[in-house]
């Protein structure tokens, strides 16, 4: 049995159980309607299906979390089903079903640290690190002088995730992106 928390200290990223299933929050809105009680509304992902799913509980409700065991682990390689990963304590190989990783997926590359969440000795899911480093393979050339204040463009990034980024990134420039987000935060090679 897990730890129990009064619904309003929920936050995002937490892992909770609801009807014996794992889920990681994904957003959660507190609401006060003008009649009746107040709730919060919360947004989930199921660790072992995927779906997100979307909870509504009173005020004075509490939430179980789950209790996984979290690992640090580095990325191998994928087959198209599942993602490999390394312990490097242990050197087990972990492998991560690829319908669980649909986001994160996109910025994997190799040999990344990653979090490897772990429920019941069964992997189901990771974190990336928030910040990382990519080199950019493909973007429209930027001209000296383009620093217009928030103008962007689509760049690809080694992994093959397509982010904005300012008018001044060229193809080979390395740039740190927030991998919550899939933001552009800054050049890091100039």
């Amino acid at each position: 049995m897990g730890v129990k928390i009064d619904i309003n200290r929920i936050a995002r990223d937490q892992f909770i159980l609801v009807d014996n299933q794992p889920y990681k929050v994904v957003s959660y809105e507190h609401v006060k309607p003008g009649k009746g009680q107040a709730f919060v509304r919360v947004r989930a992902k199921n660790m072992r299906t995927g779906n997100v799913t979307e909870f509504t509980f009173k005020s004075s409700d509490s939430i179980e979390l789950a209790d996984f065991e979290q690992r640090f682990m580095n990325y191998s390689y994928t087959d198209g089903s599942y993602y490999y990963f390394l312990d490097t304590n242990t050197y087990e190989t972990f492998a991560v079903p690829a319908e669980n990783m649909e986001y994160e997926a996109q910025f994997l590359k190799e040999g990344m640290q990653v979090v490897v969440f772990l429920d019941r000795g069964n992997p189901i899911g990771i974190e990336l690190p928030k910040h990382e480093v990519y080199e950019v393979i493909e973007t429209e050339p930027g001209f000296k002088g383009d620093t217009a204040t928030g103008t962007t463009k689509p760049a690809k990034i080694e992994t093959g995730a397509v982010i904005q980024v300012p008018l001044f990134i060229n193809v080979g420039d390395k740039i740190k992106v927030d991998t919550e987000k899939g933001t552009y935060i800054e050049r890091v090679n100039k």
